[in-house]
């Protein structure tokens, strides 16, 4: 309350720009995700895929297919990590250390995040054979390559795949709606009346003089 007023607001001083929506169950565990993945794993492809407003079903998916959750894995082609990022894109997305589970997640997702803006959410098999086989290549053509190793992996992540509840973010921009409401105003103070009569009696009353 401030001067008589009361002021009710959903804002706050700092508020938050990501509400995520979860199941209570969530909020305690991870076995939405594959219960093979190492549980320190689990809790960094939670809070990151939140983060940048990913599915983690999705990211474990990607990562289960990419590495089989092995941290050091190293293809023949020089994907690195957990995600498989090859060190050009990985050094696009700010990682350093490939071998580092946060930060290759971290890379990866926002991998995942930049490719889901570019050909949208929807499209959920240009993202992973972009990923997969490259941006450029899927863009020039507008389909999956026919490539049988992205042909392959496509069809392996959309069969493990379970979309789950992916975060609701608040975009930096908006404002929260301030709702504010008045105190009633005070009733004015009745007017008293004074008067003297004949006999030089003083009476007051809020009741005003004859007219």
């Amino acid at each position: 309350m401030r001067d008589g007023k009361t002021f009710v607001t959903n804002s706050a001083p700092n508020p938050p720009l990501m509400i995520a929506e979860t199941s209570p169950a969530a909020a305690v565990s991870f076995q939405y995700l594959d219960d093979r993945m190492p549980v320190a794993i689990q809790s960094l492809v939670h809070s990151i895929s939140k983060t940048h407003g990913v599915d983690p079903q999705l990211v474990a998916a990607v990562m289960k297919v990419e590495s089989n959750y092995d941290r050091w894995a190293k293809s023949s082609k020089g994907a690195l990590g957990l995600m498989q990022l090859i060190p050009e894109t990985g050094q696009r997305f700010g990682v350093r250390d490939f071998f580092d589970p946060a930060q290759n997640i971290e890379g990866g997702v926002r991998y995942l995040r930049f490719l889901s803006d570019k050909f949208g959410s929807s499209n959920l098999d240009l993202m992973l054979a972009a990923y997969n086989a490259g941006e450029n290549l899927v863009e020039r053509i507008g389909r999956v390559p026919s490539i049988p190793e992205t042909r392959d992996y496509v069809r392996k992540i959309r069969t493990i795949y379970k979309p789950g509840n992916a975060p609701v973010l608040m975009a930096a921009a908006e404002s929260p709606k301030t709702v504010v409401e008045t105190a009633a105003p005070e009733p004015e103070p009745a007017k008293i009346y004074k008067s003297v009569d004949e006999w030089g009696v003083v009476h007051f009353s809020n009741a005003g003089p004859p007219r």
